[in-house]
């Protein structure tokens, strides 16, 4: 049986020839042609004002804490139901993380426990990490206008939902600054990489100014800042370009894939489907579920039995011995999605035999 994966790569066939042109050029440092031309496609897409390319998703969300101006013993909130990559630069800067739980419509940020998390405070926050779990989008517009009451930063997460939209608006589009990873897993790769978005012409030109060692613009080398070594490579930034040409089209294949899934299982009782909210259009970057009444390890062992590859939830933020003396807000919420989810595979270039294969074995263990 050829194995399936949970989220591999999809190559849409331009990557080896603007790599060639890359070689060609011979500018394989973390500059040339195609980091700008990456840069550009991602705004083009999304409608972001400004972009700088990355070597991860995380360096990026680390420049926004730094260009925000985040420093020792801030307070920064975020989503506790999420990557650590998500929230590891917040120790970085030798902030304070302060998690907020999930609601159940959305399995995303709760609105009511952000403003409760922002109350109970010690002090302050200064900015706030929201994730957009999964592809799919948290109630963003109600969010940031919480922020913007609090004069509170919005950060972004996209992350995991590029390509995913909130009446009509981008993710990644709605905060102070956005976030968007290529890394190998996601809907669009370029191995590893990231970009940071904003409409603030002035914050993106000194996250570049940090992501390249802070060098002052002298004609030689002089540091006055400390900085990065962040810069997206013109060869990932290559395989970014070709892979942008497609964009759209994963978007689409995996919401495709999602329903198939949702039409195969749908006389399962007990499965419960990742919400969507309404006026959202998330990306489905992976169909994920819960279980009402199955242990989803038992599930997971029993597609690896047939070489298909599953994962559990994210285990919340608030729950890693990491952060055991952080500060929380919530009523256990991402905790049940922890114990009872699973993600099942989700890369576009699934057929429709694959997950009728793999409903096939679901139906096997849950019936």
């Amino acid at each position: 049986m050829k194995r399936i994966f949970l989220s591999p790569p999809h190559m849409s066939g331009r990557e080896q020839d603007y790599i060639n042109e890359v070689f060609k050029s011979n500018y394989i440092a973390p500059l040339g042609e195609f980091v700008d031309r990456f840069e550009k496609s991602i705004c083009e897409y999304t409608g972001a004002k400004h972009a700088v390319a990355t070597i991860n998703g995380t360096a990026a969300i680390h420049l926004a804490l730094r260009v925000l101006g985040i420093k020792e013993n801030d307070i920064v909130l975020a989503s506790s139901f999420t990557f650590i990559g998500s929230v590891s630069s917040i120790l970085y800067q030798n902030a304070k993380p302060y998690f907020i739980d999930s609601d159940k419509k959305s399995w995303n940020l709760s609105p009511t426990r952000l403003k409760k998390a922002i109350q109970n405070s010690p002090k302050k926050p200064k900015a706030l990490i929201l994730t957009h779990l999964y592809g799919q989008c948290a109630d963003v517009k109600k969010i940031a206008q919480i922020c913007k009451e609090n004069s509170i930063y919005l950060i972004e997460d996209a992350a995991e939902s590029l390509g995913a939209k909130f009446e009509g608006r981008h993710t990644g589009t709605f905060g102070d600054l956005g976030v968007y990873s290529f890394n190998g897993n996601k809907i669009l790769t370029t191995s590893g990489g990231g970009m940071l978005v904003s409409k603030n012409a002035e914050w993106i030109e000194k996250a570049r100014f940090y992501a390249t060692h802070a060098k002052e613009d002298k004609p030689y080398y002089e540091h006055i800042e400390f900085g990065y070594n962040y810069r997206m490579s013109n060869v990932l930034a290559a395989i970014g370009v070709a892979q942008m040409e497609v964009a759209q089209e994963r978007v689409e294949k995996c919401r495709e894939i999602f329903s198939w899934y949702k039409e195969e299982l749908s006389d399962i009782r007990e499965i419960q489907f990742m919400p969507e909210l309404i006026g959202a259009a998330g990306n489905r970057w992976l169909t994920t579920l819960i279980l009402e009444s199955t242990d989803p390890s038992l599930l997971i062992e029993a597609l690896q039995k047939r070489n298909i590859e599953s994962r559990r939830l994210w285990k919340p933020m608030h729950l890693q011995a990491l952060f055991k003396d952080a500060l929380y807000e919530g009523n256990g919420v991402s905790n049940e999605l922890f114990d009872k989810g699973i993600c099942l595979p989700s890369g576009t270039d699934l057929s429709r035999d694959d997950v009728v294969y793999i409903c096939q074995c679901i139906k096997e263990v849950l019936s």
